[in-house]
């Protein structure tokens, strides 16, 4: 197997899938996409990390980005007062010809998240940004919770919320009331639970329909609703595909666990098979 070579590869537009397994989309792309499929091993295991160690330089690229993480507001992610719990000091607007907030102005506040069509809508209300750019890539937030069926997500709003914040100057200065509960409670929770299934688990639980769970347990009720959000997606790219002038790769950032090796979500630097295998699409 060997590595996505993102940037290597010859596209002209990229559909990054936010944290889809290989596994998985192999099973269910046939019935929307036709094309060469390959297994390829990202270079991270989760957004903020793949984005550090793959958009290293600076690259002509319009990036419309459906991911909080990835954005115009030029945070390093290891300032990010939310979510991000890392040590890089990378920016995309250091590495990227132009960032769309799709994150912003494609939110579903209902959905909690981007929904795939929002994708397409911003791409063709920014054409300028495509022209002038030599390579363009659309960021969906899907196979990753929040599940569209359920509606109405947690994690990925506190996640999208904080890092809005962010935009005013003053309440960073400041510290802001996000950034103090931040700074002074959120480190110790870490430190306790670090490394804990259970904590791991928690994070998921809030996505999830306790019925479900019940009944088909936690992995059984999250790989569930986890296909149908990549089939929701797939469904909206098939149909965006066509309307593209250009090679099309579809692709993801890293992959999803679903209990393995006591491995739940994703996490930056947890090199499982589960998290670094993706699929590599070349649409014919």
């Amino acid at each position: 197997m060997e590595d996505q070579q993102f940037l290597e590869s010859e596209w002209d537009y990229c559909l990054v899938l936010d944290a889809c397994r290989y596994d998985v989309f192999s099973d269910v792309y046939d019935e929307y996409l036709d094309g060469t499929l390959e297994k390829r091993r990202s270079l991270g295991s989760s957004t903020p990390e793949w984005a550090y160690r793959t958009l290293t330089e600076d690259h002509d690229i319009a990036y419309f980005s459906g991911n909080p993480f990835i954005n115009s507001l030029g945070i390093p992610l290891n300032e990010l007062k939310w979510g991000a719990s890392c040590d890089y000091e990378w920016t995309a607007t250091e590495h990227l010809a132009e960032v769309i907030d799709v994150w912003k102005h494609g939110w579903d506040d209902d959905l909690a998240t981007v929904p795939p069509e929002n994708l397409a809508e911003s791409l063709w209300d920014h054409q300028d940004a495509v022209e002038q750019a030599d390579r363009t890539v659309l960021h969906y937030m899907q196979p990753h919770a929040p599940y569209l069926s359920r509606g109405k997500g947690r994690k990925l709003k506190q996640i999208q919320k904080g890092i809005r914040s962010q935009e005013d100057a003053e309440e960073v200065a400041d510290g802001g009331a996000l950034s103090s509960l931040s700074d002074a409670i959120r480190p110790k929770v870490e430190d306790k639970l670090d490394g804990s299934a259970l904590a791991q688990k928690a994070g998921l639980w809030l996505e999830l329909d306790p019925t479900d769970v019940v009944k088909n347990g936690t992995r059984g009720a999250a790989m569930a609703l986890y296909e149908e959000n990549l089939r929701i997606a797939l469904e909206a790219i098939a149909e965006l595909i066509p309307k593209l002038d250009g090679d099309v790769v579809v692709t993801a950032d890293h992959g999803e666990a679903f209990g393995e090796e006591g491995v739940w979500e994703h996490h930056i630097e947890t090199y499982i098979p589960p998290l670094m295998e993706v699929p590599w699409l070349e649409i014919e």
